[in-house]
C-alpha cells in the first residue's frame, strides 16, 4: 500500500477536510490543497500578526487516478492552461486574450476523471511571472527559470469524493506568524527580484507566446521540452 504524507497550511485545525468546500478561483479549481512539505505548509498557515496550523495527513493513493503534470507526458504550458482556466486573470492585451484562448484548447487537459492533481503551486508571485508570458513579455525559456526562483515546489490537490475519503488526519503543528510569515514574505521578495533579473535579458532565439500562437505550436514540439 502506497502512502503519502501531505501537509496543509490553514488558520484553522481541519480534522476531515469536507468535499465540495474550498474557492472556485484556484489553481486547479475547488479542491483541498497539501503539500509534502512541513516548512512550506507552515510558511502558508499564518498570515501577518496571527499564527496558523499546519495539518499532517496520511493518504493511500494505490486506488486513486492522480494527473501528474510534472511527468515527462506535460508541459509548463499544460499548467498555464490550467492556471488560463482556473484563476481570474486580467488580460488587458490582445495577445494575452489570445494567448489564454491557444492554452486552453491547446494544452488543458480534462480533469474530472482524476482523483487528484498534481503541479506548480502558483503564488502571487508564480502568478505575476505566469502573466508575464502570456503578456509575451518573456520566453517559455525565463518562464521555466523563474518557476524555480520561488522555490515553492509541487502541490498535492484532492479533487474527488472518492480521494477525500482516502485522507486521514494524523496531527498539527502550530505556526508562529513571527517566524513563518516572515519566511513566507522573505521568499516571495527573493523571487520577485530574481524575476525582474530575468526581465532584463532579451532571449533572442526564445520561444515567446507570439510565436506559439504564429506558429501553431502543439503539445508534441520538442522545443517545449
Amino acid at each position: 500500500m502506497s502512502k503519502l504524507v501531505l501537509y496543509h497550511g490553514s488558520p484553522e485545525i481541519i480534522e476531515k477536510p469536507i468535499f465540495g468546500k474550498g474557492k472556485t478561483y484556484n489553481d486547479y479549481g475547488r479542491g483541498f490543497y497539501c503539500t509534502t512539505n512541513l516548512e512550506l505548509a507552515k510558511e502558508w498557515a499564518c498570515t501577518e500578526g496571527i499564527d496558523g496550523y499546519a495539518n499532517q495527513y496520511e493518504i493511500e493513493t494505490d486506488y486513486l487516478k492522480i494527473l501528474n503534470l510534472s511527468s515527462d507526458e506535460y508541459t509548463i504550458l499544460h499548467w498555464l492552461a490550467m492556471l488560463m482556466t482556473y484563476r481570474k486573470l486580467r488580460l488587458s492585451t490582445p495577445i494575452m486574450k489570445r494567448g489564454a484562448e491557444w492554452l486552453k484548447e491547446h494544452f488543458f487537459v480534462p480533469i474530472d476523471e482524476y482523483d487528484a492533481i498534481i503541479g506548480y503551486h502558483a503564488d502571487d508571485s508564480y502568478f505575476s511571472f505566469a502573466r508575464a508570458f502570456v503578456g509575451n513579455e518573456i520566453s517559455l525559456g525565463q518562464l521555466s527559470h523563474a518557476m524555480k526562483l520561488g522555490k515553492l515546489g509541487e502541490q498535492f490537490v484532492l479533487k474527488s469524493q472518492k480521494a477525500f475519503e482516502a485522507i486521514r488526519f494524523v496531527s498539527y503543528q502550530t505556526s508562529d506568524n513571527t517566524i513563518y510569515y516572515a519566511r513566507r514574505k522573505a521568499r516571495d521578495d527573493a523571487a520577485r527580484s530574481a524575476f525582474f533579473k530575468e526581465l532584463e535579458i532579451d532571449d533572442v532565439n526564445g520561444i515567446y507566446m507570439r510565436d506559439i500562437i504564429r506558429e501553431e505550436v502543439m503539445a508534441d514540439d520538442p522545443r517545449l521540452r
